[in-house]
């Protein structure tokens, strides 16, 4: 079977397939594939889109630590596809599984082929459950990562509240890079509000394979004022490198003693999905590097990686980035299908972190192309002001339901 149209045909895609415009197959669903999707179809309604995402609908991250924490039901984290059809992109129901690069050609799961002008790559992320010794795939049944929303959201949720009153729960925090910087540290806040108010005699201890994290004083000054004495951090200096698991006996390792607990959330190291092994994308450190003018991989040519995948210097792996990498990339390629210049973009982060039901605390940051990396702008972004009165944290949990609620629009429709 040759050519994207034809393999699209025998998937009972729309004719848009067939038309004779640029084709462009974009692989992974998430915020940065469904994103661009859209981003793309807006800047050139004659490019033939195919995204290629085996789920019928897409987990969101963002916001799934409240699920944990029994503040969020999982389905307003689910969003389905309908709304990128109906701008007349199709949605292929399957996975690819390697790509022909000299025949730009990418192949799915049931030997249908797709051929492409140019591809567009947002895997997402998997987790490296080598990394640290007695965690495997077997142990996150156990220990679960949550990583990435879904079923584990709600296993890390049910044991929580199965734990008896006065248990210890202990968090595993990576060293970087890492999906969302400050995730642990706001399900570390949203969990302690958990346990503040339903098991009060219990306990929650960070471990981190860190000295320092995103938004830290903010953190900490939340964690004393809210929850005084239920919160302990231990820096990687300290002791908080996990070294071992043992999963059946709910025990960390650290090179300064054990801790076992009721419950263990174990975050480990991270790579990109494993599609962009298989199609050459990701080097030695398990990341793609890219262009960061039009994210086009360095090591694959007319392969364009966004999202937490890519190797985006300064540029934070968040939901808001993968958002802005999507855009952005969309305009270079459009641009690049036209013949002309991808021009230069200028990227902005914001990550909002809730510290409690009703209130958020902020990152923000502005990213443009500097020496082959995404650099940040010196003096463009900040964090929330330090000892900000209630009203001001609340505004701000305000804004992150906002932002959440506009960039799944944007995403989904």
């Amino acid at each position: 079977m040759r050519g994207f149209a034809a393999g699209a045909a025998m998937l009972g895609a729309p004719t848009v397939l067939a038309q004779t415009g640029p084709r462009v197959v974009v692989v992974g669903g998430g915020f940065a594939g469904a994103s661009f999707a859209r981003a793309l179809k807006r800047e050139d309604p004659t490019i033939a889109v195919a995204l290629v995402e085996p789920s019928e609908h897409y987990t969101a991250c963002p916001m799934s630590n409240a699920v944990i924490a029994g503040l969020r039901d999982i389905g307003a984290q689910h969003f389905g596809y309908r709304g990128l059809e109906d701008d007349g992109i199709v949605h292929v129901p399957q996975r690819v599984v390697r790509v022909d690069a000299a025949r730009r050609r990418a192949v799915l799961a049931d030997d249908v082929m797709l051929d492409y002008d140019r591809l567009v790559v947002a895997p997402g992320i998997d987790m490296r459950l080598d990394a640290i010794p007695g965690y495997d795939a077997a142990a996150a049944e156990l220990l679960p990562h949550a990583w990435k929303a879904g079923e584990q959201t709600l296993l890390l949720r049910r044991q929580l509240e199965a734990m008896e009153d006065g248990g210890l729960v202990v968090i595993s925090a990576p060293p970087n890079p890492f999906r969302c910087p400050p995730g642990p540290y706001e399900r570390a806040s949203l969990i302690a509000h958990f346990l503040q108010t339903r098991k009060p005699r219990s306990k929650l201890l960070i471990l981190d394979a860190k000295d320092a994290f995103s938004k830290q004083r903010l953190f900490e000054q939340a964690w004393t004022e809210l929850y005084p004495g239920l919160v302990e951090w231990v820096s990687l200096s300290f002791g908080g490198k996990v070294t071992e698991v043992d999963a059946p006996g709910r025990t960390l390792t650290t090179e300064f003693g054990s801790h076992k607990a009721a419950v263990v959330n174990v975050i480990p190291p991270q790579r990109a999905g494993a599609i962009a092994t298989a199609i050459g994308v990701a080097d030695q450190t398990g990341w793609c590097p890219i262009d960061p003018m039009t994210f086009e991989s360095r090591l694959v040519s007319n392969v364009h990686i966004i999202g937490d995948a890519a190797i985006g210097g300064a540029m934070p792996k968040s939901a808001f980035t993968a958002n802005a990498q999507a855009k952005a990339c969309a305009t270079a390629l459009a641009n690049l299908l036209r013949g002309q210049e991808p021009g230069s973009p200028k990227l902005t982060n914001t990550c909002y972190s809730l510290i409690a039901p009703d209130q958020a605390v902020s990152i923000a940051g502005v990213y443009e192309p500097a020496n082959g990396l995404l650099t940040e702008v010196q003096g463009a972004g900040g964090t929330s002001p330090l000892d900000a009165p209630r009203s001001v944290r609340e505004e701000e949990a305000v804004y992150a339901q906002a932002w959440f609620k506009t960039i799944t629009q944007e995403a989904f429709g």
